[in-house]
């Protein structure tokens, strides 16, 4: 494994920003190159603690690197910067369209034929990522306990699998919401050729603006990383609104390890090129901001290795079709892509970051939860 600085506009580009955001420009720019695997050297790189030199580094490295400095090269045309107040319904929109609105042919090559792009449940190590997403979106139907002629409101429903699924083998009524048109488009698609119509729909809209109550339960699925924690007691608080007593919730959202870590990167790389405005919580906060709204916890789980599996087979897809996204969606935005798949895939492996699947309920007036005293998730 090397690293390889193609031209001297690598060195500006890695001196724009000293550290995670100048090695993310000048790979992305194709200024920086890998050999061998690009996971691999990233672990390596996290075992040797690189980090932002200190002011006193970066003054001694200054005679030698200030030409390069005073370049001032413009970073990749991947790296957004979003306008307006964070997480306003126009923000909100523009840093959805920025990651979800690539290419739906992109997304197929990557996530395979589920088109889930959230943690699969692997049943067994060498389960197959069809396998493991099928097992996740069954896992949250048997944690919501639904039952046939229930009503389902999946937010953040992405291109539609989990509502597919709980309509097709649960019966239920359900709606997703997504602020992706593309997703929209093909989730809808998707549902009236499998015959659904009668039971699913998946909207383009923002949660916010659903009109519809009397839910038996709602599904959280990779939402929570785009709303921000101050925004947690409006969220929470809008989903127990329209759940009916004794409604339950399932929250999945990938999570922070500690309370001390900041949970925003404002010029980190995921901030930058992946996931605008996205935030990142440990998991008490989650769930003590579900419990301020009067929802009832019943059972949380870790998942992060389960994350790891799932973005492992992610990059494997990446790389399978990897001529073909280069033609599709171009260079540069396929390696902020691949880079990006195994950087996750390091820090769910390495605890650097967490996968959280919260289970929560709305009480009635009396307190009864309606939960089993001792209720089981496995398959039956």
């Amino acid at each position: 494994m090397a690293l390889d600085i193609r031209s001297p506009r690598a060195v500006s580009l890695l001196m724009s920003a000293p550290g995670q955001l100048g090695l993310a420009r000048a790979y992305v720019a194709g200024e920086l190159e890998v050999r061998g695997d690009l996971y691999t050297a990233l672990d390596r790189l996290a075992r040797l603690g690189v980090s932002t030199p200190s002011t006193r580094d970066q003054l001694k490295l200054y005679p030698a690197l200030a030409p390069f400095a005073l370049r001032r090269e413009a970073p990749p045309a991947e790296e957004v910067h979003l306008g307006g107040s964070r997480h306003s319904k126009r923000r909100d929109a523009d840093a959805i369209h920025h990651h979800y609105d690539v290419s739906n042919t992109f997304y197929r090559w990557v996530l395979g034929p589920s088109m889930a792009y959230t943690c699969a449940v692997f049943p067994k190590e060498d389960a197959t990522l069809e396998e493991a997403q099928d097992e996740k979106f069954d896992l949250v139907c048997r944690k919501l306990d639904l039952q046939r002629g229930q009503r389902l409101l999946d937010v953040g429903c992405g291109w539609g699998g989990l509502v597919r699924h709980a309509a097709k083998y649960y019966g239920v009524r359900a709606i997703g919401v997504t602020l992706s048109q593309r997703q929209a488009e093909w989730g809808g698609d998707i549902v009236e050729s499998e015959g659904l119509g009668h039971l699913a729909q998946i909207r383009f809209q923002d949660y916010r603006d659903v009109q519809e109550r009397g839910f038996d339960a709602i599904s959280s699925i990779g939402l929570t990383e785009h709303i921000g924690l101050e925004n947690y007691p409006t969220y929470f608080g809008s989903l127990k609104s329209r759940l009916n007593p004794t409604g339950r919730l399932l929250n999945h959202c990938i999570t922070r390890t500690d309370t001390r870590s900041r949970t925003l990167y404002k010029n980190g790389f995921i901030n930058r090129y992946v996931f605008p405005d996205g935030e990142l919580v440990p998991v008490g906060r989650i769930i003590s901001a579900i419990e301020d709204q009067g929802f009832e916890v019943r059972h949380a789980e870790n998942l992060r290795e389960h994350y790891a599996l799932t973005l492992k087979h992610w990059s494997a897809n990446l790389d399978d079709h990897w001529d073909e996204a280069v033609a599709e969606v171009g260079a540069g935005k396929s390696r902020v892509w691949r880079l990006y798949l195994a950087a996750a895939r390091m820090g769910f492996a390495r605890n650097m970051i967490q996968l959280h699947q919260v289970l929560a309920v709305a009480p009635d007036e009396h307190g009864s939860s309606g939960v089993p005293l001792r209720p089981g998730f496995d398959r039956t």
